[in-house]
């Protein structure tokens, strides 16, 4: 988009109003350390705005389990305690039935839990109100002297591609890891070129490597882009939905009239309901990648 777009854009926001797909737009764009034009170009712009919620989050949940294990009683637990010992539990018991091996349960389930407690902070992000953040930032931005049409900002980091597939890559890497550290890393190369089809003679053998090698290659890539767009196709579609019932009530702001005060309070009604039902979607997506997780890691221990 040219700079004289940018500012008829702009100059239209600021006369009548956004649009609905003016406002979804500037809702779904990121706060990025390039311009549109630069990140076409390089190609290795970052979401600040991701990559600030999901720290955030990430120490914010570590730091809840620290405060847990800290005030830990062998007495009768509180509510707090309570809570996470069932969490722990709950972990523990998947981790049990998928993982055969004792030692590596004990470095599995501490990184399977904090998966669970860091992707259900960060999916909670998108019960805050859709216009909560993005409001505060604009007014930072005009209290800075910036335009507040270019403050983007979105609060909900599995929303991004980029976020759950670098937690799918990272689920891959420890895949690899204990696929070596199992087989040993001869075994573990010897198995990527004969299995998943096993032959009995050294020219079988040797025909079907190449084979073998591209279908474990296909499994491996496979599992980690479905594991990655699998999280963020569900937390993007519902951030979706609260935008599009956000513009419900949009047209209170423009007539003060028994039909827009109704579309702001079906707005109202609609996004309360939406909310209560993403909450169990909120919990679920998070089960799914801590039990995925855990499952691929136990695929590492296992032979073809």
């Amino acid at each position: 988009m040219s700079a004289d777009a940018v500012a008829t854009t702009a100059e239209h926001v600021a006369h009548h109003g956004p649009t609905a797909p003016e406002y979804i737009g500037h809702h779904l764009r990121h706060l990025q350390n390039f311009t549109e034009a630069q990140a076409i170009v390089n190609w290795n712009y970052i979401n600040l705005d991701s990559v600030f919620w999901s720290i955030t989050l990430g120490l914010l949940g570590v730091f809840l389990l620290w405060r847990a294990a800290r005030a830990a009683t062998s007495g009768v637990p509180g509510r707090f305690q309570a809570a996470v010992e069932m969490l722990v539990e709950l972990v523990d018991t998947q981790a049990k039935g998928i993982i055969p091996n004792a030692e590596s349960r004990k470095a599995v389930a501490p990184v399977a839990l904090t998966v669970f407690v860091w992707i259900f902070f960060m999916n909670a992000m998108d019960l805050l109100p859709v216009d909560l953040l993005p409001r505060i930032w604009e007014e930072y931005y005009k209290v800075a002297g910036h335009d507040p049409h270019h403050a983007f900002m979105r609060s909900v980091p599995t929303a991004d591609l980029s976020i759950t597939l670098g937690m799918s890559v990272s689920v891959l890497l420890i895949c690899l890891y204990y696929n070596m550290k199992i087989k040993g890393i001869g075994g573990f190369i010897k198995e990527l070129f004969t299995a998943p089809f096993h032959a009995h003679s050294v020219g079988g053998t040797i025909a079907l490597a190449l084979p073998n090698f591209f279908l474990n290659l296909v499994e491996f890539g496979a599992k980690t882009i479905s594991h990655g767009m699998r999280l963020w196709g569900n937390m993007y579609a519902g951030e979706l939905v609260f935008m599009l019932i956000a513009l419900l009530g949009g047209a209170i702001g423009a007539a003060i009239t028994f039909g827009g005060a109704g579309l702001w309070i079906l707005g109202v009604l609609a996004g309360s309901a939406w909310a209560i039902f993403h909450i169990l979607i909120i919990a679920l997506q998070a089960f799914i990648f801590m039990m995925l997780t855990l499952v691929y890691i136990g695929q590492a221990h296992q032979g073809h």
